[in-house]
C-alpha cells in the first residue's frame, strides 16, 4: 500500500520559536489536506540554527515531550499524520542535544540525537547517544538522521541493518566548496547513494535562506530506495513542499538484485576492521 510523504522546505526565523512552530503547524495542515501521512521538516527548525554561544542554543531547547512536542501531538492526533522535526533537546541532565522527534497520532514514537556534529555544534552540542532507532509504525519502519549524519555511510547502514524502510532526514545544508554549476549538490548525490546502498527511502527536508550570514542551500529531496529522485530537488532559494507515493514493502521486496546479490546480505563484516574501528 503506498503513503504519500511531503518533505518540507522552508526559512525558520532565528529564535522565534512560537512563530516556527506555527508555521509548522499550518504547513502540515497543508501536506495533509494533500494526502501526505508523514511530514518531514528541517533541522534545528524550531529554533533556528546559528547559535553564538552555549548560553544562547540553551535558551532556545526544550525537553523531548515539552511545549513543542504538545502542540505537534496533539495536531498529529487531530490530522491522523507522522511529522518529523528537528530541535535543540535539553535533557534531564541538562545535556543539549541536536535532536529529531517522530511523534505520531498517538504520542513521540522516537527521538534521535545527531551523532556526527558539524563545525561549532561541537562548542554547543553533546554527541548522540541513542545510536539509529529504528521505529514501528503502520507505514512502515522509520529512523532519523541529521544533516552530517548523512556523510558517513554506517549511518545509513546502522538504520539499513535496524530494519528500516524510510530514512527521514531534517538537514541544514550548506555550500559545498568546489560543485560546478549546473552539478547537483554532494548533499543529494549522497542521498541518492545511501538510498541505492542500502534499499530505504530517503526524505531529506532541507532549508533556505541566509542565517547571521551562513546561506542554506535547500534542494530538498525525496529518494526511492533505489537510488532515483521522487521528487526534488527543492528550489535553492524558495520554501517549497515536495510529495512523493512510496510503499515501503517493496524496497524490502526488491533488497534482493539478483539470485546472487543482497548488499546487506554480501556484506564482508570480518574484513572492515580499519572502517569500525576508531582512527587515532
Amino acid at each position: 500500500m503506498s503513503t504519500t510523504v511531503a518533505s518540507v522546505q522552508f526559512e525558520p526565523v532565528f529564535g522565534a520559536v512560537d512563530s516556527n512552530i506555527e508555521r509548522m503547524e499550518k504547513l502540515t495542515r497543508e501536506a495533509s489536506a494533500r494526502g501526505a501521512k508523514l511530514v518531514v521538516f528541517p533541522e534545528l527548525c524550531t529554533s533556528g540554527y546559528m547559535f553564538s554561544s552555549r548560553s544562547e542554543a540553551y535558551a532556545y531547547a526544550q525537553p523531548a515531550n515539552g511545549e513543542t512536542y504538545r502542540i505537534i501531538q496533539e495536531l498529529c492526533s487531530q490530522l491522523g499524520v507522522y511529522v518529523v522535526y528537528g530541535f535543540p533537546e535539553c535533557s534531564e541532565d541538562n545535556a543539549l542535544y541536536n535532536s529529531a522527534a517522530l511523534v505520531g497520532p498517538t504520542g513521540l514514537l522516537g527521538v534521535y540525537r545527531k551523532n556526527h556534529l558539524w563545525n561549532e555544534e561541537a562548542l554547543y552540542f553533546e554527541p548522540g547517544d541513542k545510536g539509529f532507532p529504528v521505529v514501528n509504525t503502520e507505514i512502515g519502519k522509520l529512523s532519523m538522521l541529521i544533516c552530517y549524519d548523512g556523510w558517513f555511510p554506517e549511518s545509513f547502514r546502522e538504520c539499513a541493518l535496524g530494519g528500516a524502510d524510510i530514512i527521514c532526514m531534517p538537514t541544514n545544508w550548506v555550500p559545498i566548496p568546489g560543485q560546478r554549476e549546473g552539478e547537483q549538490a554532494m548533499a543529494t548525490i549522497l542521498a541518492m547513494s545511501n538510498a541505492h546502498e542500502n534499499g530505504l527511502f530517503v526524505i531529506a527536508a532541507d532549508r533556505v535562506g541566509v542565517e547571521r550570514e551562513q546561506p542554506f542551500i535547500g534542494q530538498s529531496v525525496i529518494v526511492d530506495h533505489t537510488g532515483w529522485l521522487l521528487s526534488g530537488p527543492a528550489s535553492d532559494q524558495h520554501e517549497q513542499i515536495l510529495y512523493a507515493d512510496i510503499d515501503s514493502g517493496t524496497a524490502r521486496r526488491q533488497r534482493c538484485w539478483n539470485n546472487f546479490n543482497t548488499p546487506l546480505r554480501d556484506r564482508r563484516p570480518d574484513q572492515y576492521s580499519r572502517s569500525v574501528s576508531r582512527p587515532i
